[in-house]
């Protein structure tokens, strides 16, 4: 029970990384490589903020969500923007634009290695236990569950409720068909992209009270995305928060069971077995 518990509390936290580039990918056709250093840049902006100026990573939410949402705004505006309108077909822009997020996976990287330097860091947030069926947790840990699933939740009621959050779900279903009943493909595309850069920073903003990061642990994170995504069907929200929190549950079991330095192997195992068995996703339907 305590290894379960412990995995779900993790996969919470993955679950919005999984949702920032489910966004990404689905709507805008961007595969994000630079994902990862989203979530670390809002890391530090958070260590920043709360060991400099006091201010409750929580409450620092409210200025890295709409900020990171600005600034991944402005990347697919002015870097992706014009791979959009070149591209011929939807192959041709996913390959560009692995190429040019992998090239600012590096800036964003060096940037923050000039920055920060590379070394660890972390700080004491919500630090004493928390028990939960008899069994003892961070409170930190717990409270970043909760508040992941709030923004999961908010995100579903937007995706599912609302008109805007429709336009979003028929572009990344089908963008041609979108057009037809006056849905405005390119503002959406780029609606959706920094709707998920901006979740993925608000996941670095909670890992960040329980994890100690560093700025060369973003491509980690990218990889664990991908993964999730895949696993859980590309463009299926339910798909990505079931994988997620599947993955957080193998890491624990492994790394309590077995050895906390095979816990990356693990993922790429289960990621291999869903390939074999169920490409389409755990939602997905197979091709007719």
């Amino acid at each position: 029970m305590l290894i379960l518990l412990t995995g779900l509390l993790l996969g919470g936290t993955y679950t919005l990384i999984a949702l920032g580039l489910t966004l990404q990918y689905g709507v805008a056709r961007i595969m994000n490589l630079a994902n990862g250093e989203t979530l670390v840049a809002a890391c530090f902006v958070t260590f920043w903020l709360y060991t400099g100026f006091g201010i409750n990573p929580l409450l620092g939410l409210l200025v890295i969500g709409p900020g990171a949402f600005v600034v991944n705004w402005l990347i697919y505006a002015w870097l992706m923007q014009p791979l959009v309108k070149r591209a011929k077909n939807r192959g041709m822009l996913e390959v560009d634009s692995i190429l040019a997020t992998f090239g600012l996976l590096f800036l964003f990287q060096g940037l923050m290695l000039l920055a920060f330097g590379g070394s660890y860091f972390n700080y004491e947030f919500l630090a004493q236990p928390f028990t939960i069926m008899g069994n003892s947790f961070g409170l930190n840990r717990v409270v970043a569950f909760v508040a992941a699933a709030a923004i999961a939740t908010g995100l579903y009621i937007f995706l599912y409720h609302t008109d805007r959050g429709t336009a979003v779900r028929a572009v990344a279903v089908d963008p041609r068909a979108a057009r037809l009943v006056a849905i405005d493909v390119r503002k959406t595309a780029a609606f959706g992209f920094a709707l998920g850069g901006s979740i993925t920073a608000c996941a670095g903003t909670l890992l960040s009270t329980f994890y100690t990061f560093n700025t060369s642990m973003g491509v980690i994170f990218t990889m664990k995305a991908l993964i999730i995504v895949i696993m859980g069907g590309v463009g299926d929200v339910r798909g990505a928060v079931l994988a997620a929190l599947v993955l957080g549950v193998t890491e624990t079991l492994v790394a309590s069971l077995l050895d906390p330095g095979l816990t990356l192997a693990s993922n790429y195992a289960l990621f291999i077995v869903v390939l074999l068995f169920r490409p389409q996703g755990i939602f997905g339907k197979r091709p007719a």
